[in-house]
This record gives C-alpha cells, sequence and structure tokens, in this order.
C-alpha cells in the first residue's frame, strides 16, 4: 500500500524496509479484522459490483479486485495471488467466481497466518512465498494475479520472469500496481516486451483509485492513529494513503501513475 519516497528507488533498501514493515504493521492490527491492504477503487461510469453484507463495509477496496479480475473466467480455473495481503481479495474471487483452487501467497508470515484464521473456504489456501521466486511448478496455474504490491519488489523483471515460468499457455496474468512517473516508461517496458507474455490490454486508473482512495481515507486515517505510535504515524498515513499524505498529493499531481494490465502467456 504506498511508495515512501524516492528513497524505495533502491532494491536493497526497498526490500528491507518492506520485509521489516509488512510484519510490523499485521502484528499493529491484529484481531480488528483489516483484510484489505491496497488503496481501493471507485469507478468513474458508476457501474459497481452487487455485494454482500460481509464485503459491502470493504466496498471500495473490493472494487480493484472486481476491475483487475472481473471480467476474467476464472471458474474452474487454478489461481495464484502473489502478495495476497490479508486476504479480503482472494476471498471475494473465490466466493464470487468459484475458481478450482485458489492460491494465495505472501512473503508476510503475519499476513499468512492472518489468512489461515480468518478466510477458511473449500478450495482457497494460502503459503508463505517469495514472489522472487515462485515456489511452484512450470505452467501450474491458468491465472496469476498481483495487485497493488510490485513496487515492493528488488526486481521486477524477474518477477515477471517468474509469472510467465507458473502460467500455463494461454493463461492470465492480471496485474496492478503504481509507479513514479519517471519510472512508467521501464515498468509498462518491462511488461510489454517480454518475450512469453502478450500485452492485451492497459488502463490508466489513477482517477478511480484516487477517488476509491479519499472514500475509504476516514477510515485510514482512524486505524493509523488508533494502531501506530507516534513517531510512525507519519509514515502510517502514507502507508494508507489518507487524504494530505504524500503519497495521496502525489497522485493527485500525476507524479505517481495507477495502471492496470491484462496479459495473455503465449
Amino acid at each position: 500500500m504506498g511508495l515512501l519516497g524516492e528513497a524505495l528507488s533502491r532494491p536493497g533498501v526497498r526490500g528491507a524496509l518492506w520485509r521489516a514493515w509488512y510484519p510490523f504493521f499485521s502484528r499493529r492490527i491484529a484481531g480488528r479484522g483489516v483484510d484489505f491492504l491496497n488503496y481501493a477503487f471507485d469507478p468513474l461510469d458508476g457501474v459497481r459490483p452487487s455485494l454482500d453484507d460481509q464485503d459491502e463495509a470493504w466496498r471500495h477496496n473490493v472494487q480493484l479486485y472486481a476491475h483487475v479480475a472481473g471480467s476474467a473466467a476464472l471458474r474452474g480455473r487454478r489461481v495464484l495471488e502473489v502478495s495476497c495481503g490479508h486476504g479480503g481479495g482472494a476471498s471475494w474471487i473465490a466466493r464470487t467466481f468459484s475458481p478450482e483452487a485458489y492460491v494465495g501467497l505472501d512473503l508476510n508470515p503475519e499476513a499468512v497466518r492472518h489468512c489461515g484464521s480468518r478466510h477458511r473456504l473449500p478450495g482457497l489456501s494460502f503459503v508463505q512465498g517469495d514472489a522472487q521466486d515462485l515456489p511452484f511448478a512450470d505452467a501450474s496455474f491458468d491465472v496469476v494475479l498481483n495487485v497493488e504490491a510490485s513496487h515492493c519488489y528488488p526486481d521486477f523483471p524477474g518477477f515477471v520472469d517468474q509469472v510467465a515460468r507458473v502460467l500455463k499457455s494461454g493463461g492470465l496474468f492480471l496485474h496492478a500496481d503504481l509507479r513514479h512517473a519517471g519510472g512508467v516508461p521501464e515498468w509498462v517496458g518491462t511488461i510489454s516486451r517480454h518475450p512469453r507474455l502478450r500485452l492485451e490490454a492497459m488502463r490508466l486508473i489513477t482517477p478511480e483509485v484516487l477517488r476509491g482512495m479519499e472514500a475509504v481515507s476516514d477510515r485510514h486515517a482512524a486505524l493509523v492513529r488508533e494502531c501506530l505510535p507516534w513517531p510512525l504515524k507519519g509514515l502510517g498515513r502514507d502507508f494508507a494513503g489518507v487524504r494530505g499524505s504524500l503519497t495521496h498529493r502525489a497522485l493527485a499531481a500525476g507524479d505517481l501513475d495507477y495502471r492496470s494490465f491484462r496479459l495473455v502467456r503465449s
């Protein structure tokens, strides 16, 4: 959930920070039922998915998953979500689209424990693992999903290679994330020029993410205020993307670029 400044452009700094931050944050909010860590999404066209009561409280977070994966044919397919966070998206997709199997992978052991206790559904499982070294055999999945996480990875091209490896021929890579404006050409180039993946669709969704972020800002600000110690509150507000934070201002100014992608494995 967020980019914390230009220092994170250095892979070693970025990787070390996220490895420490995510387990810490998960422990601080343990017991509060926080199942989503993404910024959120509010469609400009006003077309919103119908949700049941358990999902309605997280509507704007769910809507990002609906945008990224909702148009894919997932019924009866094997799906991997890389960096599943607290598993809210995995649970919603598993209940809504009935994949044969849905595996959520995350590097954060606290998140995996949270997922295992909160989201118990047939065919849904969670494992600890590294996005840069996926612990699965070649051609294991029909769909790989990756939402708002890859900006944390020290080696994004290496991650994309891993996705191509575990996808079956004809499988889908559904990806959404954000980058500083200066890093967008490299990001898009890595995806669009990959020898085993064909880019079918790319969409700039910064306005929808900004609207979603603002819709959940008060809830996220309260969570930061209640759960983090004073020295980390500023960092927490940026991580959560609350209104007026560095991340929120950068998105609004166009200094951050948020996009979604759909690719097919050749």
